[in-house]
């Protein structure tokens, strides 16, 4: 009976030739032959989605490494930047800003402005 059951549901192997006749002499063993190839078929569709809900969030852990990369890359681009703005800024060449070099930048350097613009400041 095992058997049977095990060709029948798991192998395929004929439906037709097996459990048809065995459901129509006895129909309460259709509910274990139902049951058990419903299990295996929601079985197989579950490991299916979890493959691809997998593949999924790995690519997505992959882009979000690469857009960490990318904003990493943004960073240094804009702090090389702003290393250029103070350069200009820093009128007596001292390599730090006063309040008054600051402002009087904020005038002249057209850069700096548009960044203080945006830091709504």
């Amino acid at each position: 009976a095992n058997l049977t059951l095990f060709q029948t549901v798991v192998a395929g192997d004929s439906w037709g030739l097996i459990a048809v006749p065995v459901i129509e002499a006895h129909p309460e063993v259709g509910i274990i032959f139902a049951g058990s190839l419903m299990t295996l078929v929601f079985g197989v569709l579950n490991l299916i989605v979890a493959v691809i809900v997998d593949t999924f969030a790995e690519n997505r852990s992959k882009d979000v490494n690469s857009i960490a990369k990318e904003l990493d890359a943004e960073e240094i681009t804009e702090k090389r930047k702003l290393g250029g703005i103070f350069a200009k800024i820093d009128a007596d060449g001292s390599g730090a800003l006063s309040y008054d070099e600051i402002v009087d930048g904020a005038k002249r350097v057209r850069d700096f402005a548009r960044w203080l613009r945006v830091l709504d400041i």
